[in-house]
């Protein structure tokens, strides 16, 4: 059995068209800016498809009408092979490797904007779910704990409790000695309802 073909690939996002520029090196550490690219002469147009197989993705540029690759990311951990630029959302700098480990640093456009955020959340989705699952992964498999019982903060037969709310004066029980009334002498209850006397 081969292992590729046992993976379950899962299409993230489709572009039916973008651009592939060839672009000049990066003069400044600031970053690649598409205005320093030809972006009227582009080198190769085509589809992208943002894959997600296994545990890893691709970026896969594939000519439109036969599926033919054309270039492949490998998208991974520290997440730069794929860098916006500085003076554009629709414009990308994508770093390629080949075999032997050559490298090279393509530019990439969307022909819409809401194309190229629509790339930029399948990326971060890619993101979450590698960091997510790295987390889980790193836990250190723990025996599993007896749950503590839950805690009880009912008040018990008897009990009492004050609450003190600043600014507020504090009744004062009324004394048993004095003029108070309280002792001997007490009113009868009203009547009943409806008999009135």
């Amino acid at each position: 059995m081969d292992t590729l073909t046992d993976e379950i690939e899962a299409v993230l996002f489709v572009a039916r068209e973008v651009m592939v520029y060839q672009i000049p090196p990066q003069t400044t550490t600031a970053g690649h800016k598409a205005a320093d690219w030809n972006v009227e002469s582009f080198l190769w147009k085509g589809r992208l498809r943002v894959i997600d197989i296994g545990s890893r993705s691709e970026l896969r540029l594939e000519d439109s009408s036969t599926g033919e690759l054309f270039a492949q990311v490998v998208y991974v951990s520290p997440w730069n092979q794929v860098e916006p630029v500085l003076d554009s959302s629709r414009y990308f700098v994508l770093r390629v490797e080949g075999e032997g480990g050559k490298r090279a640093y393509i530019g990439m456009g969307f022909a819409e904007r809401g194309e190229a955020f629509d790339f930029q959340v399948a990326l971060q989705t890619v993101v979450k779910r590698t960091q997510n699952t790295t987390s889980i992964s790193d836990d250190p498999e723990e025996p599993s704990k007896p749950a503590a019982p839950p805690k009880d903060y009912s008040l018990k037969e008897g009990q009492t409790f004050t609450i003190n709310i600043p600014g507020r004066e504090r009744k004062k029980p009324a004394s048993s000695g004095g003029g108070g009334g309280g002792g001997l002498f007490a009113l009868p209850p009203p009547p009943p309802p409806g008999r009135r006397g």
